[in-house]
């Protein structure tokens, strides 16, 4: 007699339960309010909107109904000045003794800070530093044996992973949210990728924990995706690894001090790595480098591609100015370089990150010296460079393109590049341009690696049939 086989039975997950993370994280979660000095006249307004006020204060038009002074008519006298309020946020306690960490953009302009505890006990809070390029800060109050949060691991983090939120969306303290990781590694930003979630982030959320399921602090809920100014399902938290190492600054120094190689970049196409035998769409593409910088000095050249900083690959482009930040200026690292068909190892100096230099414009007023034709397959036309533009661009050698049609046109050439290098092959003249356009396979698509001012960047170019 056969006995009938049931099915096998679907693994039963339940909804994770909130609570014990509540009483255990919860009262290492604060509440920050900001306020700032104004007259006691512009803080009453004359009944005019706050908004509107800042409006015609930034823009400089004179405030409806409030008379412009004469010149003539005494200056009345200095009203006193009232605090208003200006924001609220969220942050936790960091250590015992009152560190407390939130976003640089809660605390940012603020002449007053006022942390809430959530046994209701007030505190004016001394901003001990902030990095606006982090969004992160550390704010100190005057107590001891405070509930510190506990740091986790963000490498531990998984996709799919639930997550939970406690800070003062609109206001409204103690307001706590759950959630998923959506991606981690997210870029919205040069120095730091992103933890994305879906867990409900509001304004008055930013500086608040994001927190596991093991109680642990994985990141600060710092931005949301937008259209209303309220929560759509997409929110960034700053990893707390990353907003760790800027913290630890910030309390020694009051700022942050990040590396620099002195290197404009952008990503590697799949059509470019494979045009120019890397492989794959990997690397940092240089397409320009700054005059006097580390990488100048180094030996890295406008159309490198940097594969490796420091013995790390560069798998996207963004990867490099976060390895690079966080190396502490002076220190001597390694670059690998992928230039013409082989890689090379640099060395170079880190310097301290500063402004960004202005770009330097090419001449356009040079005499042309006798064009050449050679290029037509690629609807090219280009003549010998000058001394003087070798010079301004810092090159040994090169082509002028004259005029761009047909396939370099759509390629997006211009008359005034300069070609640097023909399907990996270095031209320094004409004839060296003309002996490379002869050699290259007609069949296929050819890569130019050319200059514009002082940026490179790489072209396919099909040729005519």
């Amino acid at each position: 007699m056969l006995v009938p086989v049931s099915p096998v039975s679907a693994q039963t997950r339940t909804l994770p339960d909130f609570t014990d993370l509540v009483e255990q994280v919860g009262p290492s979660v604060v509440n920050i309010r900001t306020l700032e000095k104004v007259s006691s006249q512009a803080a009453a307004g004359n009944g005019i909107d706050e908004d509107m006020l800042e409006f015609f204060k930034r823009f400089g038009v004179p405030v409806p109904n409030v008379p412009r002074q004469s010149p003539r008519q005494p200056k009345p006298q200095q009203q006193p000045e009232e605090e208003t309020p200006r924001g609220v946020g969220s942050g936790f306690i960091l250590s015992s003794d009152g560190l407390i960490m939130t976003n640089a953009h809660v605390v940012e302009g603020a002449d007053e800070v006022i942390v809430t505890l959530t046994d209701k006990r007030e505190f004016k809070a001394k901003i001990m530093g902030y990095d606006k390029r982090s969004d992160v800060a550390v704010v100190k109050i005057d107590a001891t044996g405070l509930p510190a949060v506990k740091v986790g691991d963000v490498g531990r983090l998984k996709v799919g992973e639930w997550v939970m939120a406690i800070g003062s969306p609109f206001g409204l303290e103690n307001t706590v949210t759950a959630g998923i990781v959506s991606a981690k590694q997210r870029d919205t930003g040069d120095y730091l990728s992103f933890i994305q979630t879906d867990v409900a982030i509001n304004p008055g959320n930013s500086g608040g924990p994001l927190i596991n399921m093991r109680g642990e602090v994985v990141g600060i809920n710092s931005q949301i995706y937008s259209r209303s100014g309220g929560f759509m399902g997409i929110s960034f938290a700053i990893p707390i690894d990353e907003a760790t190492r800027v913290s630890e600054q910030l309390r020694v120094s009051g700022r942050v001090s990040r590396g620099r190689i002195g290197v404009q970049i952008e990503s590697v196409s799949k059509e470019v790595a494979e045009s120019v035998g890397l492989g794959k769409a990997q690397g940092a593409f240089v397409r320009g480098v700054e005059t006097g910088s580390p990488a100048e000095k180094a030996g890295v050249e406008a159309g490198d591609i940097i594969t490796k900083f420091d013995g790390k690959a560069i798998e996207k482009s963004s990867d490099l100015p976060r390895l690079v930040g966080n190396t502490k200026p002076g220190t001597k690292s390694s670059l690998t370089v992928f230039r013409r068909g082989a890689s090379k190892d640099l060395n170079v100096l880190i310097a301290e990150i500063e402004d960004d230099k202005p770009v330097k414009k090419a001449s356009s007023k040079e005499d042309k010296p006798k064009a050449s034709s050679a290029g037509q397959l690629l609807g090219l036309a280009v003549s010998e460079l000058s001394d003087a533009q070798k010079k301004e661009l810092k090159i040994k050698g090169g082509v002028k393109v004259d005029s761009a049609t047909e396939g370099a046109a759509r390629a997006g050439v211009k008359e005034g590049d300069v070609i640097v290098a023909i399907a990996n092959t270095e031209v320094n003249n004409v004839k060296e341009f003309e002996a490379a356009v002869a050699k290259m396979d007609k069949s296929k698509p050819v890569n130019l690696l050319f200059r514009r001012g002082e940026w490179a960047q790489y072209a396919l170019i099909r040729p005519a049939k």
